[in-house]
């Protein structure tokens, strides 16, 4: 049952509402319901791009490496997850304007898979031994773990957190209100007070009030508050009744959670985090790239090694034909035929591994590329043909290691966002700091108080007369506020002095033992840049020596070949000897093959130690973040 007198109010406040509703011109009661309206957040979308489609051709994709960094860029998880980091970056800014503490980010990236890599022969230079080949077999790839993608994980911090500090002030305002009638029947233990044996009491309540923090860590609370009571009471002078004030606290601390920067820390630290979740997307881009680099080079070195096997094989099945014709002749005995069958099925399976090897790795690229995977029926039947061959320069033209050292110090972003992840372990320190602070705050408040109500009818001869002033409805309340006739004030100080401060004292030296960690954390990472830095480059210098040297070899192979070939050709010489030259040259064809593909790959991890991957592959940021937007 509402009173009476709220009815006009009520009535005021609900024909108000009822006109915003209706108004569909206005963009008023969208703007009043947006805050408690969730984001829209877009589905996630795992079809492949449509430059899938435009490669695939007669059942195959035609592959070049440009395009297979393009589709990494469409397609792949991996990017696709650091893409949903940069978002959510942004929440822990609206979170932390709001007055909230960040909730944090992930730091994990993945590599690509290692892939089943290529042609691994080791670079030949010796004599011939007299010894047969006889075939490799395969080993199951999931075994060797080359299809996993490993872990990367660059926070400095570990799983356990900082102390959160002296509370954040809530930034975003609020309006309270409560509206409730009730009602209550007493019985008196003494007449004289009411004039009654049981007061029955009516009550209606109708508060409204607003609350906001600021980021010097003042406080402001105003409260206007309504109540109307309705009682059957003859010692009252006014019944019904209404009283009403209208007040403002102010809370200002002093020392805890005192000034601006303690107090917009998390502010600081969610925009560091998404600065950091930039740089974690550009890492991912690199660890991507680089992934599809080597996987790409990978497959152009077993695409040509089982070229260099079905050559050889060639070479082994017309080496059994002259044998037979000449066994057939009988210039040459059964026993070179039996050798030459055994080293023609030998390098049948060597073709056997090496296809199996190259389809494989096809696999792995194809996951690494497309949003399904194999899991697509055309994608999986699919054959992947590179398109790209990459011949070894004449020379590397490096810079000095103390240039190198400073691209990589300047360009490497898990570098620079673990100099941010500094930042704001020393903006949590500050924090905590600050809890150390006794609280000691200072409290104003101001109020108007009123009164307005009906003679009470049931008023007994004893009681005073009513006052005049008092006397009418709720406007004149409203009139009594608004004139502040009877206002209330107040100023004081909270003290809360701990005799013992341990917790906030445990809390400062842990959060300082944690910054000190991650620096020292900060400089392993920064000494594993260096390392993989200089080993890049020792490794790139010993692609480029073995793989000249394979070269060599693979000439004197071919001129030991042809001598032997000349020798048999007119009975100087045997099968046997035959096959262990093909054999030699096959072994120097594949060393050459792998060599040329170990170059290329440790110029990849040099460009990826230094930072410049993505440019030396004409990638943008721009380009990766509207790249999965298809």
């Amino acid at each position: 049952m509402v009173s009476p007198t709220f009815k006009p109010f009520l009535a005021s406040l609900l024909v108000a509402t009822t006109v915003l509703a209706t108004d569909e011109s206005t963009t008023g009661i969208r703007r009043l319901g947006r805050p408690y309206q969730a984001p829209v957040i877009a589905p996630v979308d795992l079809t492949n791009s449509q430059r899938v489609r435009g490669l695939l051709r007669a059942g195959n994709i035609y592959l070049s490496l440009s395009d297979a960094i393009s589709l990494a860029l469409e397609n792949n998880l991996d990017i696709e997850l650091q893409r949903y980091n940069l978002p959510i970056a942004a929440t822990e800014i609206l979170r932390a304007k709001g007055g909230g503490v960040t909730r944090g980010i992930l730091y994990s990236l993945a590599e690509a898979p290692v892939g089943v890599g290529g042609p691994a022969s080791p670079l030949v230079t010796t004599a011939a031994s007299g010894n047969l080949p006889a075939g490799t077999v395969a080993t199951n790839p999931s075994e060797l773990g080359v299809l996993n993608e490993a872990p990367l994980n660059l926070t400095l911090n570990g799983t356990i957190p900082y102390s959160s500090g002296p509370l954040i002030p809530i930034y975003d305002p609020a309006l309270i209100g409560t509206l409730n009638w009730g009602h209550q029947s007493i019985p008196q233990t003494n007449g004289v007070t009411t004039g009654t044996s049981v007061l029955n009491t009516d009550t209606t309540n109708a508060n409204a009030g607003y609350a906001q923090g600021f980021s010097s860590g003042t406080a402001v609370n105003v409260g206007f508050n309504n109540q109307r009571s309705s009682l059957n009471s003859m010692r009252t002078s006014y019944n019904p009744f209404t009283t009403s004030n209208l007040g403002l606290t102010v809370t200002q601390p002093l020392l805890r959670g005192f000034g601006i920067s303690v107090n917009r820390r998390y502010i600081r630290i969610a925009e560091n985090e998404r600065k950091i979740a930039d740089l974690l997307f550009r890492q991912q881009l690199i660890t991507t790239v680089y992934g599809v680099v080597r996987l790409y080079t990978d497959l152009v070195a077993l695409y040509e090694d089982v070229k260099v096997k079905e050559e050889t094989l060639g070479l082994a099945e017309k080496l059994y034909s002259d044998t037979k014709a000449q066994v057939d002749e009988g210039t040459q005995a059964p026993i070179e035929l039996t050798r030459a069958n055994a080293q023609v099925f030998a390098l049948r399976q060597e073709l056997i591994n090496s296809r199996g090897l190259q389809e494989e790795q096809e696999a792995v690229i194809k996951t690494v590329i497309t949003r399904r995977g194999v899991g697509a029926p055309d994608i999986q039947s699919a054959r992947v043909i590179p398109t790209d061959s990459f011949p070894v320069p004449d020379s590397d033209n490096l810079r000095s290691v103390p240039d190198l050292l400073a691209d990589a110090a300047q360009n490497r972003p898990d570098l620079q966002q673990a100099g941010v992840q500094i930042t704001n372990n020393e903006l949590f320190l500050k924090g905590s700091r600050n809890g150390l602070l006794p609280q000691f705050d200072i409290v104003g408040t101001a109020q108007n108080n009123a009164l307005a109500g009906e003679v009470n009818p049931l008023l007994g001869g004893t009681a005073s007369p009513p006052d005049p002033q008092f006397i009418g409805g709720y406007g004149s309340a409203l009139e009594q506020l608004a004139a502040r006739r009877y206002p209330s004030y107040s100023i004081g100080v909270q003290l809360n002095l701990p005799l013992r401060n341990r917790i906030a004292q445990a809390d400062v030296a842990r959060d300082e033992l944690q910054v000190r960690q991650s620096q020292v954390r900060f400089q392993q990472l920064q000494n594993q840049a260096q390392l993989e830095v200089e080993d890049a480059l020792i490794a790139l210098r010993r692609a480029r020596s073995s793989y000249e040297a394979a070269v060599q070899t693979q000439g004197l192979q071919e001129e030991s070949l042809k001598a032997e070939q000349a020798k048999f050709e007119v009975g100087a010489s045997t099968s046997f000897f035959l096959i262990q030259y093909q054999s030699f040259l096959a072994q120097a064809r594949s060393t050459v093959v792998a060599a040329r593909s170990a170059y290329l790959k440790s110029r990849a991890a040099l460009q990826r130690a230094t930072g410049t991957i993505l440019d030396e592959n004409h990638v943008s940021m721009s380009e990766a973040l509207t790249a999965g937007r298809r």
